[in-house]
């Protein structure tokens, strides 16, 4: 039976977690964006230098491939940390949104834009929800995300467990798949696109601009690795690892596909291709190969977290698209202004890490890796 608590965040739909419970709020174009945290332990320490580092990663600052939208997006913390440790209570945190142009969203006001969640909110809501750069349904709250992640990541290096992502494709430009986890550290965010392949970065930069140029934008996937998984996380059934990952990734704006290991492709294989060979080394269970993406039965294997997720192209574009007015019920056509970026999956990047931080970070307390006071 669920607890009263869990039927509540489960119909908001704004809270993800059981143990380690986030709750998200703010529009794009309100006042701010923030999340309270819950359910961090006492004694991890924590001030807002450790959240404003994340924060810093979300857009490539001076980059040409982001939107015109650049935010400072300075963290404050309300509450729940003390003297540089958490406290026990809930840690709120807001970033106020101050470059703010809602000019060219009242033109758009009746005029769903194609691609956008404009027609089903105005449905869902009846008319009340914020339309202004889409309110909640926004790439803006992901800065939400990125503050809960930065405490679930200083929680998970309590049990040694480092979450990674990159670029792995913009456009028709793919990065090397042979990367090292010391490459992708070193590397993804020493360029603008976010990738740990610096060869392919520069020309997944001019996939950007190329789109852009042309009043387009182009779509991409980053590549999520999870080191230091110990075996058994997850809760089969409905709860199961794989499912609350990839809860929580679709949750990201723009995220249509989502897949571990080998994914799709192990559609195409035979099981002898497929399955991951187990080995005994150094008196350890391992692996012989990682097909399974770290992840067996819903439950975590104890090798690495590997999983790709798919972002469709932004859908604002210059090019000129159909719609259809709502106030007037007449067909027409939509001039779109406004600051959007041509590809989104660069700033996606630490979004990726930070919900999967997460996700993971509650399932560390569920599973008692971790006590309740970090000392």
């Amino acid at each position: 039976m669920i607890s009263e608590r869990l039927e509540e965040m489960f119909v908001a739909g704004n809270s993800l977690g059981q143990e380690f419970v986030v709750t998200v709020f703010g529009e794009s174009h309100g006042k701010c964006v923030g999340v309270i945290v819950d359910g961090c332990p006492a004694g991890l320490e924590l001030n807002e230098a450790d959240v404003q580092r994340d924060l810093d990663r979300r857009i490539p600052r001076g980059a040409a491939i982001v939107s015109g939208r650049i935010e400072k997006d300075e963290v404050e913390i309300l509450s729940g940390v003390f003297q540089g440790h958490t406290t026990g209570a809930p840690i709120a945190m807001v970033a106020w949104n101050r470059d703010v142009d809602s000019g060219p969203y009242e033109l758009l006001k009746d005029i769903p834009r194609p691609g956008h969640g404009d027609y089903p909110a105005r449905i869902r809501y009846r008319g009340f929800n914020d339309y202004r750069g889409g309110g909640l349904i926004s790439g803006r709250t992901t800065v939400a995300f990125v503050m809960a992640g930065a405490v679930a990541k200083r929680l998970l290096g309590q049990a040694r467990i480092e979450v990674l992502a990159h670029s792995q494709s913009i456009g028709n430009v793919f990065a090397r798949t042979d990367l090292s986890l010391d490459e992708i550290r070193r590397n993804v965010y020493s360029n603008p696109v976010r990738c740990g392949d610096l060869r392919a970065a520069s020309s997944m930069e001019q996939e950007i601009l190329s789109a852009a140029k042309e009043g387009d934008s182009v779509g991409g996937t980053v590549k999520l690795i999870v080191a230091g998984v110990p075996p058994g996380l997850g809760d089969p059934v409905f709860g199961s690892l794989d499912s609350e990952l990839s809860r929580a990734l679709f949750s990201i704006p723009a995220v249509k596909g989502v897949e571990f290991g080998s994914g799709f492709q192990a559609s195409r294989l035979k099981g002898s291709q497929n399955n991951d060979p187990l080995e005994i080394k150094n008196g350890r269970v391992t692996y012989l190969t990682n097909m399974a993406g770290g992840i067996l039965g819903g439950l975590s294997s104890g090798a690495e977290i590997v999983a790709h997720v798919a972002f469709k192209p932004t859908p604002s574009i210059q090019k000129t698209p159909r719609s259809v007015n709502l106030r007037t019920m007449e067909q027409t056509e939509l001039k779109i202004t406004g600051r959007h970026d041509p590809c989104v999956v660069p700033k996606a990047v630490p979004v990726v890490e930070a919900i999967v931080a997460t996700v993971l970070a509650d399932f560390v307390l569920r599973s008692n890796m971790i006590s309740d006071t970090c000392e």
